[in-house]
C-alpha cells in the first residue's frame, strides 16, 4: 500500500452498512474509502459478545493494515458488541493514533431534538436488543429528563431485504407484525431509530404501518454528519486521511454475490474483492 493511501475503513457484518456507506459517498465524497464486509461470517445478530468482538477486531485490524487511519463500524451488533472493548483495550497500546467509531452514539445524540413525548422505540437485530446499547446509551445523554425507551427484535427483516422481498406480502406481514408488538408495549412512542442498517431499504412498507406523526431514525445521513463534524473537529485526523475520491469494496463471501447486492443496497455498479480475515 502506498503511503500516500489512507482511506477511511468502513466496516460491516454484511450488506447492511452499504446504506451508511453511500451517505458517506454522497457527503463526504472527497475522501477515498474502503468498504468491508464480512458476508461469510454474516449475520452477527445471533452471535455472542465475544465471538462478535473477535470478529471486529479481525476486520478492523485488516482496514489498518490497508492504510486505514479510522474505521467507522457501519453495523449496529458491532458498535453494541465490540466498539468499546475495541477502543479501550486495543487501540490505547497497539494503535494510539487509530481511531475507530461505532453508529449508536450519533443516532442518539439525536433523539433529544426528535422526540416530543419521550417515548422512543428502537427496532434491531437480537444482538443489538439484548445488548442494551440503545437504552443504555440514551439514559446517558437525558439523564435529568429520562426518556423512555422500548426495543423490538425483528428477525425476519434482514432476510427479507438480502432475499429482495422488499415489496413482497412476506415483507408486509412481519413488518406489521413487528410494528404491533412495539407499540402494544408502548403506544406513546413518537420517534423510532431503525436500529439495523438493512432497515432503510424498508421505509416505505414501514411508514405504512406507522402512526401518524411518528419520526424514523434513518442512521445513515446522521452518521454522516457526525464524520462530517468529527473531521473538523479533529483536523489531525482529517489530513491523515487522503483525498482521491478512491472507493474500493471487500468481502469474505463470494463477490459474485456481494457485487449483485451491492447493487441493489448503492443503487449503482458494485465491483468487490475477495479477502480472508482471521
Amino acid at each position: 500500500m502506498s503511503d500516500n493511501y489512507q482511506p477511511i475503513g468502513v466496516f460491516d457484518s454484511g450488506y447492511g452498512g452499504l446504506t451508511i456507506f453511500k451517505e458517506l459517498l454522497r457527503q463526504l465524497p472527497q475522501y477515498d474509502y474502503i468498504y468491508l464486509g464480512d458476508n461469510a461470517r454474516n449475520p452477527y445478530g445471533t452471535r455472542s459478545f465475544e465471538v462478535v468482538y473477535e470478529y471486529t477486531w479481525q476486520a478492523v485490524s485488516y482496514l489498518f493494515a490497508q492504510g486505514c487511519q479510522l474505521v467507522v463500524l457501519a453495523c449496529n451488533t458491532a458498535s453494541a458488541k465490540a466498539l468499546r472493548n475495541i477502543q479501550q483495550k486495543e487501540l490505547p497500546g497497539s494503535f494510539p493514533d487509530r481511531r475507530v467509531l461505532g453508529v449508536i452514539r450519533p443516532s442518539v445524540e439525536m433523539i433529544p431534538e426528535m422526540t416530543k413525548t419521550g417515548h422512543v422505540g428502537v427496532l434491531g437485530t437480537k444482538g443489538t436488543v439484548v445488548s442494551e446499547s440503545y437504552p443504555m446509551e440514551i439514559a446517558k445523554i437525558s439523564p435529568k429528563s429520562p426518556i423512555s425507551v422500548v426495543q423490538e427484535a425483528c428477525p425476519m427483516w434482514v432476510p427479507i431485504v438480502e432475499n429482495n422481498l422488499i415489496e413482497s406480502p412476506g415483507a408486509a406481514f412481519f413488518v406489521e407484525q413487528n410494528l404491533t408488538s412495539l407499540f402494544a408495549k408502548d403506544p406513546l412512542i413518537d420517534t423510532i431509530i431503525l436500529g439495523c442498517t438493512h432497515y432503510p431499504l424498508l421505509t416505505k412498507v414501514i411508514r405504512k404501518f406507522l402512526p401518524e406523526g411518528v419520526r424514523l431514525l434513518d442512521q445513515g445521513p446522521v452518521v454522516a454528519d457526525k464524520l462530517e463534524d468529527y473531521l473538523y473537529r479533529h483536523p489531525e485526523m482529517e489530513l491523515r486521511c487522503s483525498k482521491s475520491g478512491r472507493c474500493d469494496y471487500y468481502t469474505t463471501e463470494s463477490t459474485q454475490n456481494f457485487d449483485l447486492l451491492g447493487n441493489l443496497f448503492m443503487g449503482s455498479e458494485v465491483k468487490s474483492q475477495h479477502v480472508k480475515l482471521g
